[in-house]
């Protein structure tokens, strides 16, 4: 996984280093801008003029029904992870799905800050999510974050991720992070590349966990075997 950066420093990306607000308000459906920079940020993300957005699995969940956690110990969703984000994720329509956590103390960089890292890692959650509603078994190829806003401790973080494209073995995605609500300003913004593959990838990965527990044969037995990161 990579992470860019805005200039200036991103939150959390050091203890003293803050980015500084951004007074104009975005309006609700602002398109995740591009990256141009001599390493490619930005275009690896974005979907190929050949890539289409297709409609979601027939099996698919719903809009508005719950997507639950493919791991009880998941730092991202797992219920049982005591500093983990808790993160409640709910289909939307099409290809779209939304998430909440509340950043707490477990969560800061700075004092009173969410850590850059950290938010990532709640991007890289909801990003991945969008599978389960394709349900191809997939792994994060790149993630791209961009901090738009100091994310304070006892904050209540809204996302909105959405599939833009899909190309052979290829998933497209972006999000943003909202404070406070759904309409609240926009704190982050993230772009993901997913790589589908075979659920045996996880079986050979996987490993027996502190509880012995084989996560890998967990991968492909729960309820949602086509998760990210099993």
């Amino acid at each position: 996984m990579s992470r860019v950066g805005q200039p200036g420093g991103a939150v959390g990306s050091s203890h003293v280093t803050q980015p500084a607000e951004v007074p104009a308000e975005e309006p609700a459906q602002e398109a995740v801008p591009e990256h141009a920079s001599a390493a490619g940020h930005g275009r690896v993300t974005s979907p190929p003029p050949d890539a289409v957005v297709p409609a979601p699995h027939p099996e698919a969940p719903a809009p508005g029904a719950r997507i639950g956690s493919h791991y009880s110990r998941c730092f991202g969703c797992g219920d049982d992870h005591r500093t983990g984000l808790h993160m409640r994720v709910v289909a939307g329509e099409g290809l779209t799905i939304h998430a909440d956590f509340t950043v707490t103390g477990d969560h800061q960089g700075a004092p009173g800050l969410a850590h850059g890292g950290l938010l990532s890692c709640a991007f890289d959650e909801a990003l991945g999510s969008l599978v389960w509603l394709l349900r191809r078994p997939a792994v994060t190829g790149r993630l791209e974050t961009d901090f738009v806003r100091p994310v304070p401790v006892g904050s209540q973080l809204y996302i909105t991720a959405e599939c833009v494209g899909v190309s052979g073995r290829k998933i497209y995605t972006r999000a943003l992070g909202r404070l406070g609500a759904r309409d609240g300003p926009v704190a982050v913004r993230a772009r993901g590349l997913f790589v589908e593959v075979d659920i045996a990838h996880f079986r050979s990965h996987g490993r027996v966990d502190a509880g012995g527990q084989d996560t890998g044969a967990r991968a492909a037995t729960t309820a949602r075997q086509f998760e990210v990161n099993p």
